[in-house]
């Protein structure tokens, strides 16, 4: 979602006048948009701001602007803890920097909106402007979440669930095609729940329409929150061709006790039934999920019975968090709060657990042939030099694996194999986090 955001932002100050640097120092306005979800996020957040005070010092004229989760949070209070901050924005806002902009630069000392609107403004536009090359990109269904589960800072600086019309997600989507984008990720912070409210088309729907747009070529969605995940959703698995196999469902506990503490709406049995489905419909579908360990009164049999469901499940991929507190949310309050050491032992655990799963997910697609969208370079391959023997890509197969490849660099598939594309990899080798392999037709 804060990818997406700064996309906006970027797209608006270029509107502006302003162009992108690559240096700190050479800036004449700095906008940091932030996350508050974890503590870390947070932590890093005001790090970074912290050190823009020598750099101000040094430039009395720079314009420093925070925007995002934690100034919505925060407010007024960053302010007062760092008085060299010239704006800060919140979620709803950032269609108002322009304004926000002309103020400081007319002579206001300090500028904030942290307003919630009831509307999401549209400019379908922004989304296209830095798309040349990029492979996939994601675009915004929703905003806001009114699931309130009890750790979760989300509703509190999102504020509640608004749907865009389908009509303008297709337009946003439609202009992205013509910028070159294969795939698309829709995104929300519950995409199960589109379109209620408004009462628009069901989110399988939407999926189905952007399905139906011939010239894009796969579709992803994040994030699915298990109680709304419906059997014609699952079913879309099946139906829709350019639908990935893969979904990320988090579980967060494999304990009902501590699933009701959080507030989350579902048992493990109902999580563990829809799982079935969606493997009986999508044989080959690949499923990811979050677990946060230590939340408050999580009981050494608690945390054993979300062992149980790992070894259950046998995710393709899981991402744990030890628990922290956020402010203004029930379970800062709760009682039994586990020591840092303790989350740490119990989050170290679940990913060595979870580590051979990966292995072994990977490892069944040894021999293989993949069809994999083209992402880029991989990480060891920065630039391309005529010189290289070799140049090494990196791209993700449907169920969202990592793929890793070498093409001879005078090749004469060389007009295949570039960011975009989607070409037919042999799996050779299976790694923790990823997968190598040779392009079929060399």
């Amino acid at each position: 979602m804060n990818v997406y955001d700064s996309d906006h932002i970027a797209y608006i100050l270029l509107s502006l006048g302003y162009n992108k640097t690559d240096s700190y120092e050479s800036a004449d306005l700095i906008i940091l948009n932030t996350c508050s979800i974890r503590e870390k996020a947070e932590e890093k957040a005001f790090s970074f701001i912290g050190r823009l005070n020598k750099l101000k010092k040094k430039k009395p004229d720079l314009i420093i602007g925070i925007g995002g989760c934690v100034a919505q949070q925060e407010k007024e209070k960053i302010f007062t803890r760092m008085p060299y901050v010239n704006f800060i924005f919140g979620t709803h806002a950032i269609s108002h920097l322009p304004d926000i902009i002309k103020e400081v630069k007319t002579g206001a000392k300090k500028v904030i909106n942290t307003k919630f609107t009831s509307n999401i403004h549209e400019n379908s536009n922004f989304n296209s402007f830095n798309s040349k090359q990029a492979a996939s990109k994601f675009v915004t269904i929703m905003r806001g979440c009114e699931n309130y589960c009890t750790y979760c800072v989300v509703p509190y600086v999102r504020g509640k669930e608004i749907s865009r019309r389908p009509d303008a997600i297709l337009k946003e989507i439609n202009l992205l095609i013509d910028s070159g984008v294969k795939e698309i990720t829709l995104l929300g912070q519950n995409v199960n729940s589109y379109g209620k409210k408004e009462n628009l088309c069901s989110f399988p729907q939407l999926l189905s329409m952007v399905n139906d747009l011939h010239r894009i070529k796969r579709l992803r969605f994040t994030t699915s929150h298990p109680k709304d995940l419906t059997d014609n959703l699952i079913t879309s698995f099946k139906d829709l061709d350019k639908l990935c196999n893969h979904i990320h469902l988090p579980i967060q506990s494999g304990s009902n006790k501590i699933l009701k503490k959080m507030n989350r709406k579902y048992t493990v049995e109902n999580y563990l039934n829809k799982i079935d489905t969606l493997r009986k419909r999508c044989p080959d579908i690949a499923i990811s999920s979050d677990i946060i360990v230590g939340f408050p009164g999580e009981s050494i049999s608690d945390f054993n019975e979300t062992i149980s469901l790992i070894k259950r499940v046998e995710f393709d991929g899981l991402f744990v968090f030890g628990y922290s507190d956020r402010q203004n949310v029930p379970s800062s309050s709760f009682s039994d709060k586990l020591s840092e050491k303790e989350k740490n032992r119990r989050l170290n655990a679940l990913l060595d657990i979870q580590e051979k799963y990966t292995k072994k997910k990977n490892s069944v697609l040894v021999n293989s042939v993949q069809h994999v969208l083209i992402e880029g370079f991989s990480k060891k391959q920065k630039t391309k030099k005529t010189s290289d023997k070799f140049i090494q890509w990196s791209g993700r197969t449907s169920s969202n694996k990592i793929v890793n490849f070498k093409v001879e660099n005078n090749s004469k598939f060389n007009d295949c194999y570039k960011t975009g594309n989607i070409v037919e990899i042999k799996i050779e080798k299976a790694f923790s986090n990823s997968l190598a392999g040779i392009p079929l037709h060399e």
